[in-house]
């Protein structure tokens, strides 16, 4: 099986409460901790990265994301998964052959664009331009920003969830979603339900049970490692 179909096959058949737990490494040091520590996939953080190369969220070039990704899925043999915003304006064609470029078998896509949603119609069709580029070489991951940008209605997005895997999303991903909203996500949604993980919320597994069958964790591992970061820095200063 090769790493997409693996990547893809680690989404499907989860028990309740045994939901898909994927790392989010920000450079090679991490993902090979992850790796070592027996994680099956990575999905990369673009905040997480950002942080890692000294700029905001949002503000890294396209070029230096793609060749922090590439140096990520170098550094391991497990398939990864990318996180690269709202595809930086590129074609959908482009960004698939850029995205494949640095080995990358999966990918996150935001419908947000300048801190605004995207109209639900619109960003479905590039989701549908995206997978024609693609085939079946990527796993798409259609980040759902509703909850995001104050919309806090279930229905709201649920209905682009719906769009989203019409167009060939292989999952998608309600950002933000309060843990109480999952079980109305995953009765109004079909296939994979990815959900955030943050300090002093539900455990991956209490997320699983909710409805949620993949776990990703935004830049907040790196936030704790650079905790941890700072208390050996008090010690040593």
């Amino acid at each position: 099986m090769n790493a997409v179909d693996t990547l893809r096959a680690l989404h499907h058949d989860r028990a309740p409460g045994d939901p898909l737990i994927l790392p989010g490494p920000w450079d090679a040091a991490s993902a090979r901790v992850f790796e070592e520590a027996g994680s099956p996939a990575l999905a990369t953080p673009s905040a997480g990265i950002a942080l890692s190369l000294g700029y905001e969220d949002g503000q890294v070039p396209p070029g230096e994301m793609f060749a922090a990704i590439a140096r990520i899925v170098r550094s391991v043999s497990v398939p990864v998964s990318a996180d690269v915003e709202g595809g930086y304006g590129l074609p959908a064609k482009e960004l698939v052959e850029r995205l494949l470029e640095t080995g990358a078998v999966g990918c996150n896509l935001e419908d947000s664009r300048g801190g605004a949603l995207r109209e639900p119609a619109e960003q479905a069709v590039f989701l549908a331009e995206v997978r024609a580029a693609a085939g079946s070489r990527l796993f798409v991951n259609a980040r759902v920003d509703t909850f995001l940008r104050g919309v806090p209605e279930v229905a709201a997005a649920v209905e682009r969830a719906r769009l989203y895997v019409a167009a060939g999303a292989d999952c998608v991903y309600p950002i933000l979603a309060p843990p109480e909203a999952l079980p109305a996500l995953r009765a109004g949604i079909e296939g994979p339900l990815n959900a955030v993980a943050g300090a002093g919320g539900p455990s991956p597994q209490e997320l699983g049970k909710l409805g949620a069958t993949r776990i990703t964790f935004g830049p907040g591992l790196l936030h704790r490692s650079l905790g941890a970061l700072r208390d050996i820095a008090d010690e040593l200063v």
